[in-house]
């Protein structure tokens, strides 16, 4: 609790097809769908110097194009999620540069875009829910992609429940990178 994370929302239908399908999954889950920028973390200073550094440093970004790929589970967490195609090289690069100062964290794992569909399972659960997760994503009549416009900063105040502290536009013209 009392983390924070950067992440991008996903819009409709996109984002409805695939809300509806973690609360599928995982029942009684209260689902947002989105790419996490920056994982959960704790801040070293302020919420508002945090605000303050991510509003300075997207500068260097541009809107992108992020396309969604084919469900999968991490081995040894038995995460289920969705991979990242196209936009995935983005993501990296903003990750890295967003996980500076107030932001910067030690994380648990390596930094890996994806959206999650199901976590905290067994090992056979995953599988279980990855073969239905493929089923229902085959069924998904719809673009799977989606540009990145904006990036929302976010906060855990109780167990999977997180409030929205600041939102930032991505610039069409961002300024050089040095």
């Amino acid at each position: 609790m009392n983390a924070f994370a950067l992440v991008t929302y996903l819009p409709d239908p996109l984002g409805k097809f695939l809300d509806d399908l973690r609360r599928e999954l995982v029942p009684g889950c209260v689902p947002h769908a989105h790419v996490t920028i920056l994982p959960p973390r704790p801040l070293s200073a302020s919420p508002q110097l945090a605000i303050d550094t991510v509003r300075s440093l997207i500068s260097e970004f541009a809107p992108f194009e992020i396309e969604l790929d084919q469900v999968q589970v991490f081995p040894g967490t038995d995460v289920v999620y969705l991979s990242i195609g196209r936009g995935h090289k983005e993501l990296l690069q903003m990750h890295e540069a967003l996980n500076a100062g107030p932001l910067h964290y030690d994380e648990p794992y390596r930094y890996h875009p994806h959206i999650t569909l199901a976590q905290e399972l067994t090992h056979q659960q995953s599988l279980d829910l990855e073969s239905l997760a493929r089923r229902r994503w085959s069924e998904f009549p719809h673009l799977r992609k989606f540009k990145a416009e904006s990036l929302v900063f976010v906060q855990n105040v109780a167990r999977n429940f997180w409030i929205d502290l600041a939102r930032f536009d991505l610039d069409p013209a961002p300024s050089i990178r040095r």
